[in-house]
């Protein structure tokens, strides 16, 4: 079997991690369809007004799936992105050992997304588009159970929440093929962070060698992108920072832009945001530590700092300066910038001398 990953054995452990699906009835999903095709197509109005951005790619699509259907689409995402490193383990594969390794790796693959799948409410597929797959890429999925999971458990009024749901994942289309550039800078990134793995042995010992080193320190490797970030290089390193700063600026940007187009049409978007804070923030246990091994933890720092950098560039010169954000790949912040957005204002804020 050839390939980095066993992903049979993957989709195995994720659907037994994701364990049984809540609300499997068509009489509990009665009309969730129908909602998502109109709330998706309202949504990319309110997005395209709000922000001036609109998709050169047609119509959005949204498509409500299970979690086995999330799985299925992310595992389908995953075997394009690590091409790279299944070439390049490919060239080592030893027999029997080879084969363990693929199997270990489906565990892991398996587990994260298993758990994820109990998680996830809505997520915009922007990885990679080619020709034998384009009916299945650029969708905005809505995974069923967890969508009418938490609108029971909260007394979410469910068409309000599902419009801002709608909302979040749109801003994300409309950021990825309404900027020209966005999507071919993203995944250069991610090409260049998967093409430069080097899957030697060596780097696991050097990698410990690193968080002992670190821990010394009183630095935490595992707080800018888990495992990730613990393996990665130094010119690897570079690209992921590089990455998380685009990240923060893009969950930022769509939290603040959920929350404006949905303002006076969504009475309840302050408690969503709210609940969806608190769920994001209070993990404990196991998966508090599972969050910080996968790098999620990373991740949902990005919306809290992402905000807060819109909402200090729009403080010194408003729209028009953060507009400036979406000119070029040049102009993205890096995750220092985010952090401290005077810096990326004293860098991009420059006044045109006259002619």
């Amino acid at each position: 079997m050839s390939g980095a990953v066993d992903w049979d054995v993957a989709r195995a452990i994720a659907a037994k991690v994701g364990g049984r699906e809540p609300f499997q009835s068509s009489e509990y999903r009665h009309g969730l369809e129908a909602d998502f095709d109109r709330y998706t197509a309202i949504a990319e109005d309110l997005v395209a007004e709000c922000t001036g951005l609109r998709s050169a790619s047609g119509n959005a699509r949204g498509r409500v799936t299970s979690r086995a259907g999330w799985v299925d689409a992310n595992l389908a995402s995953f075997q394009r992105l690590l091409r790279p490193i299944i070439d390049k383990l490919d060239d080592r594969a030893d027999g029997e050992g080879s084969d363990l390794s693929r199997k270990v790796a489906g565990v892991e693959m398996g587990a994260m997304l298993g758990w994820m799948s109990t998680r996830v409410l809505g997520q915009y597929d922007l990885l990679v588009i080619d020709d034998e797959t384009a009916d299945e890429q650029d969708i905005v999925y809505y995974v069923a159970p967890n969508v009418l999971s938490l609108e029971r458990r909260y007394a979410f009024p469910p068409q309000e929440f599902r419009l801002w749901l709608a909302l979040h994942e749109v801003t994300h289309r409309a950021q990825f093929t309404g900027v020209p550039w966005m999507r071919e800078h993203f995944l250069g990134l991610v090409e260049a962070t998967m093409g430069s793995v080097d899957p030697d042995p060596k780097r696991i010992i050097e990698a410990a060698q690193r968080l002992l080193a670190a821990r010394r320190a009183g630095d935490d490797p595992l707080e800018q992108g888990g495992i990730m970030a613990l393996f990665a290089s130094e010119d690897q390193l570079a690209v992921i920072n590089e990455v998380a700063g685009l990240m923060s600026l893009l969950e930022g940007h769509g939290d603040v832009t959920m929350d404006r187009a949905g303002r006076g049409l969504i009475p309840s978007q302050e408690r969503f945001a709210r609940v969806l804070r608190n769920r994001r923030q209070n993990a404990s246990g196991f998966t508090k530590v599972f969050q910080r091994l996968v790098g999620l933890e990373a991740k949902m720092k990005q919306y809290a700092e992402g905000e807060h950098f819109i909402a200090a560039v729009e403080r010194h010169g408003g729209s028009d300066l953060l507009d400036l954000a979406w000119a070029e790949p040049a102009n993205v912040p890096s995750i220092a910038e985010i952090r401290d957005p005077s810096l990326w204002i004293a860098r991009v804020d420059q006044p045109v001398a006259a002619g």
